[in-house]
C-alpha cells in the first residue's frame, strides 16, 4: 500500500482550517476544493464570477502541478456555484479555458451552495496520474 502524502504549496490560497490543499495516495491525487482567492493576499479577486472562476481555475492548477499532475490527468471535477443564474457565464469561462486542452475532457458535476460572503465559486479535482 502507497503512503498518503499531503500536497502544498505558497502558489495557491491556505487552507481556512486543517485540510490540505491537495493528497496524493499512489496515482490518485485530490485538490482540495479552491476558490477565487489571490493566494498573495488572500482576498477573492474582482467582484464577478468570470474573475473567480479563472482565479480557482488557475488555484486547482497549482495544486495538480505541485502534486506532479496536469489537466490531462483530471477525471472528475466538482463545481460549486452559489447563484443557478451564474451557470451559463460559469460555462463560457470554463470552455474557453479548456480549448487548448487535448484529449478527452474531465467529467463534472455542477452544484449549487452556500459559500462565505463575497466567493461565488468552488472547484475541487480528482486526478489519475499514470
Amino acid at each position: 500500500m502507497s503512503d498518503k502524502t499531503a500536497v502544498a504549496t505558497d502558489k495557491a490560497p491556505q487552507p481556512p482550517a486543517r485540510f490540505s490543499q491537495g493528497v496524493r495516495k499512489g496515482n490518485i491525487l485530490q485538490v482540495a476544493g479552491q476558490v477565487g482567492f489571490d493566494p498573495a493576499t488572500g482576498t477573492p479577486v474582482g467582484p464577478g464570477l468570470a474573475e473567480q472562476t479563472l482565479q480557482t481555475l488557475r488555484n486547482v492548477q497549482t495544486v495538480l502541478e505541485e502534486g506532479g499532475s496536469s489537466w490531462a490527468d483530471v477525471v472528475m471535477m466538482r463545481v460549486y456555484l452559489t447563484d443557478t443564474a451564474h451557470f451559463a457565464e460559469l460555462n463560457k469561462v470554463y470552455d474557453e479555458w479548456f480549448s487548448g486542452i487535448e484529449g478527452p475532457l474531465p467529467a463534472r458535476t455542477t452544484i449549487y451552495v452556500g459559500l462565505p460572503a463575497g466567493l461565488l465559486i468552488e472547484i475541487d479535482a480528482l486526478a489519475v496520474l499514470d
